[in-house]
């Protein structure tokens, strides 16, 4: 049978190398333990203080639903974005740590192929990751404090669970958006770099460092363009009536910088010596 460039590393394949790494199960294993720790929380500590202005944490046990948007806002800033940079960021880097890519290139597989197939692998494990948390958390939180209308944190208003559901999954599909941006960063990174941990590290310092820059107002409109700056702008589905102009403005810098990023990463890789 003749060779075909097409058949090389299948999806299949490459889905199945990932998903037996350890820190695959470590991921995942925290992902699903962390809402029944903060479900063990409010039933340890009893119900949040009301004082003072409505927030997401004082309505988190009026219902699963409201639980599982106080589960998203705690983990949306750090541990999804750790969870998308290590799928994203470790993929290409740890075989050229284990000195096992130059052979996969030697297969023959074909470069851009390769980076493809590793790429749409981590962006389904990173998407599974940022779906995984919320599904788990609306578990937990409908088993300990029921399945009932949604209390907006915006004065107190109840949406019916049927609506809120339709708001909960707009919510997380732009929580996805947003985090395109650190695959893309850490993706690029992994080609760059041999280091796993620095190609995950330097995603999520990313963030860190944009997180900071976002808090010095003096930058004024400029602070609309670093890649955090819009992160949270799914609680705007949380209002009486979604308010969408923050998430579009969002989507659009994410989806921008996450292109470009991506189509540097496939160009250097092109050019890289691989030797290891």
């Amino acid at each position: 049978m003749s060779y075909q460039a097409g058949r090389t590393l299948p999806l299949r394949v490459e889905a199945v190398r990932q998903f037996r790494r350890r820190r695959t199960l470590v991921a995942f294993a925290i992902l699903l333990l962390l809402p029944w720790v903060l479900m063990a929380a409010f039933q340890v500590g009893g119900d949040p203080d009301g004082d003072g202005a409505p927030g997401l944490v004082t309505v988190a046990t009026a219902s699963g639903l409201n639980f599982t948007a106080f589960t998203l806002f705690v983990s949306a800033g750090f541990l999804l974005v750790v969870a998308v940079a290590l799928f994203c960021g470790d993929t290409v880097a740890s075989e050229a740590n284990w000195s096992s890519l130059r052979y996969l290139l030697a297969a023959p597989v074909p470069r851009a192929r390769l980076l493809r197939q590793k790429l749409i692998v981590a962006l389904g494990y990173a998407t599974a990751a940022v779906v995984t948390l919320p599904l788990m958390a609306l578990v937990a939180g409908t088993l300990a404090f029921g399945w009932d209308d949604m209390t907006l944190p915006t004065g107190g208003t109840a949406l019916p669970a049927g609506s809120a559901l339709s708001r909960m999954t707009l919510m997380v599909g732009y929580a996805l958006v947003s985090q395109l941006v650190v695959a893309a960063l850490a993706f690029l990174l992994s080609v760059t770099t041999d280091s796993p941990l620095g190609a995950v590290g330097g995603a999520v310092g990313l963030v860190i460092v944009s997180n900071i820059l976002d808090a010095v107002t003096a930058l004024g409109d400029w602070r609309q363009f670093l890649p955090s700056h819009w992160m949270y702008a799914w609680m705007d589905a949380l209002q009486p009536s979604v308010q969408w102009s923050g998430m579009a403005k969002g989507t659009a810098v994410s989806v921008s910088y996450a292109v470009v990023l991506l189509a540097v990463a496939f160009r250097r890789f092109q050019a890289k010596d691989v030797v290891s």
